[in-house]
C-alpha cells in the first residue's frame, strides 16, 4: 500500500486521506493523519520524554512521561524540579515526546506511534488553572502531590509532528491540523474491538483479508491480526507465505460506536461468506 496525495473531506468535519492497496483500485477512505496522530494521543496517557542532557552535553535524555492535552493538542507534564529532565528542559526548551499506541507491547514495529517535537516550558500563569483541572482529570491520582512546592506543570509547544501507523505507513503532520483534528469516535473503545476481533474472530478476519489482498485465498492466509479500527474501517497485519502484508479494509458505511462497528462487521463477513 503506497500513500496518495489525495485528501477528501469525511462527515462530522473530519478530514481523511484515501489510498489504494493497488493501482487502478476504487480509493479506500480512512481518516487523515492529523486525526490518526489525535485519535492515538488521546487514547494514551504515557509517552517517552527526551531532552537535552545538562550532565552529558550533546547526548539526548529518556524519561518515562505521563501527559495530559490542552484543547490544542498540546502535551501537559508535571515534573519536579529535582528530576533530571525538569533541568535538561530549564536549561534547553527544544524536546520530543514519543507515544506508542496500542498494541505497542506484542507488536512494537507494527503499532502506530506519534513523535511530537517542540520546546517544553512551564505553563503560563494565566493558563495554569486550565492545565491543571485537564491534567487531574487524565491523572487523579497527580492530586496528591500536584501542589508540592517542587511540582510544576509545563506545557510541550508543538513545533513539529510525525506519525507512523505501522509498516509502511508514516508521515509528517501540519501542526495546524493536528491542533484542529478532533479524535476518533472509538477511541474509547478500539482497544476492546481489536482485542475481540482477534481473541475471537480470527477466521472472520482470515476471510475479510483474503478479499482485499490481489490474488489471495481464505486458505492462503495463514493469519490476520486486527492493528487498529476507526469509524471508517480498520487496518490488518497479513501472513501469507512467508510475507506479512498490511491492508485497509473499509466498513461499508461510518459508525460512531462499538454497536454500529459490531453491526457492519456481522454483515460484512455475511456478504463475504455468501
Amino acid at each position: 500500500m503506497t500513500e496518495t496525495t489525495t485528501k477528501t473531506h469525511g462527515q462530522h468535519g473530519h478530514r481523511s486521506h484515501a489510498r489504494r492497496s493497488k493501482a487502478g483500485e476504487t480509493e479506500i477512505p480512512q481518516p487523515s493523519f492529523a486525526e490518526r496522530t489525535r485519535t492515538l494521543l488521546v487514547g494514551q496517557q504515557t509517552g517517552y520524554l527526551s531532552s537535552h542532557s545538562r550532565h552529558q552535553e550533546g547526548f539526548p535524555f529518556g524519561s518515562v512521561m505521563p501527559y495530559a492535552l490542552d484543547a490544542s493538542g498540546r502535551p501537559l507534564m508535571l515534573i519536579s524540579k529535582m528530576a533530571m529532565h525538569t533541568q535538561n528542559l530549564d536549561q534547553d526548551a527544544r524536546a520530543s515526546l514519543l507515544v506508542p499506541g496500542e498494541g505497542a507491547a506484542k507488536d512494537p514495529l507494527g503499532a502506530g506511534r506519534v513523535t511530537l517535537l517542540g520546546h517544553g516550558e512551564p505553563v503560563p500563569a494565566d493558563d495554569l488553572d486550565a492545565a491543571r483541572e485537564l491534567y487531574l482529570e487524565r491523572h487523579p491520582k497527580a492530586g496528591y502531590w500536584i501542589d508540592y512546592a517542587d511540582f510544576g506543570l509545563y506545557r510541550l509547544e508543538v513545533s513539529s509532528v510525525y506519525f507512523v501507523g505501522g509498516f509502511g505507513v508514516m508521515g509528517w503532520v501540519e501542526v495546524a491540523d493536528y491542533s484542529e483534528a478532533a479524535p476518533d469516535p472509538l477511541v474509547d473503545v478500539a482497544a476492546g474491538i481489536i482485542e475481540h476481533m482477534n481473541d475471537d474472530h480470527a477466521d472472520a478476519l482470515q476471510l475479510l483479508a483474503a478479499g482485499v489482498i490481489e490474488g489471495t485465498s481464505e486458505a492462503a492466509v495463514e493469519e490476520a491480526t486486527m492493528t487498529a479500527v476507526d469509524r471508517l474501517g480498520f487496518h490488518l497485519r497479513v501472513k501469507v507465505g512467508e510475507r506479512y502484508h498490511g491492508c485497509r479494509v473499509p466498513f461499508t458505511r461510518e459508525v460512531r460506536n462499538s454497536e454500529e462497528t459490531r453491526t457492519v462487521m456481522v454483515e460484512m463477513v455475511r456478504a463475504a461468506r455468501g
